[in-house]
């Protein structure tokens, strides 16, 4: 494998499929021990700074949220030497102050996916971890991207719940009623297992989440078109592109470092002496410091 050390990783969710931007683009194709990625990785420059972008859902959008290989997707960041993940994803609001083409930066996820179990850790197979996920993003990059959304002259509202439901198909009105009453504030498909598995694997990880729609609760729901949607994802998307482009400087430039790299250190509970051969080969990139 190529070893050069790419320290940001860029994932695009649904309308964002590349990067303009980039300069000296290459693609590199990634193995795991989890698959292939939903895609070859996109390497280039922003401004000078190498990063590797990856279309969450493939280039084409071929993969719905549930088919999504999140464990080879992660892993491959790491394998690439990526430190900080920074993930965009269209979202829905369930709050009024959320409006459309407006992005959210949360600070908190809400589980009600189903059938993600499989892609939800690394651990198993015996080797066996329970990981502090109380505060599941980084507020260091989340700070990146507010500085980043206010120097681009976007609205964003920093905090909030992302609540990650399974999809494809979007919510029923009294679904979208009852999480709005829980104080749920946007509803995606597919952060919540990303930001596991990043903190799984020690990178930092922060979401941008772009407002397409109010979802069906809201009185003017039936009155939203196809067309209104993407014209707002579009707009989204370019405003999106200009953040992750000033939010990448202002990594590089950053003094401390990613506070996440010993994320794990006490979280693995079998002794390195218990680890089944196949699984630590398997895991070496996340655990492999741990048993050396």
């Amino acid at each position: 494998m190529n070893t050069e050390k790419i320290e940001i990783g860029i994932i695009g969710g649904s309308g964002l499929y590349q990067m303009p931007e980039l300069e000296n683009v290459r693609e590199r194709e990634i193995e795991t021990p989890f698959g292939k990625p939903s895609d070859a990785f996109i390497v280039g420059e922003l401004d000078g700074v190498t990063v590797a972008f990856l279309p969450r859902h493939g280039r084409g959008h071929k993969l719905t949220p549930t088919e999504l290989p999140f464990r080879a997707n992660i892993y491959a960041m790491k394998l690439l030497g990526v430190e900080y993940i920074l993930s965009v994803s269209a979202v829905g609001s369930l709050q009024e102050q959320y409006a459309p083409t407006e992005f959210v930066i949360p600070d908190q996820f809400f589980d009600r996916t189903r059938a993600r179990a499989h892609e939800s850790t690394f651990f198993g197979e015996g080797i066996v971890g329970h990981v502090a996920f109380s505060h599941p993003v980084c507020d260091e990059l989340g700070d990146i991207l507010e500085a980043s959304c206010s120097q681009v002259g976007v609205k964003t509202h920093r905090g909030g719940t992302y609540l990650c439901m399974e999809g494809p198909a979007f919510s029923t009105k009294a679904e979208s009623n009852v999480y709005r009453s829980w104080g749920m504030d946007i509803i995606g498909m597919t952060n919540l297992q990303e930001a596991k598995l990043a903190r799984e694997a020690e990178i930092a990880y922060a979401t941008l989440a772009l407002v397409t729609d109010y979802d069906c609760w809201h009185e003017s729901h039936d009155a939203v078109t196809i067309d209104m949607v993407v014209e707002y994802l579009n707009k989204n998307v370019r405003n999106a592109q200009l953040v992750l482009k000033d939010a990448v400087k202002r990594v590089t430039e950053k003094q401390t470092p990613n506070q996440y790299r010993d994320a794990i250190k006490n979280a693995i509970f079998t002794q390195p002496d218990h680890w089944p051969a196949e699984t630590a080969k398997k895991l070496d990139a996340i655990v492999g410091k741990y048993r050396r």
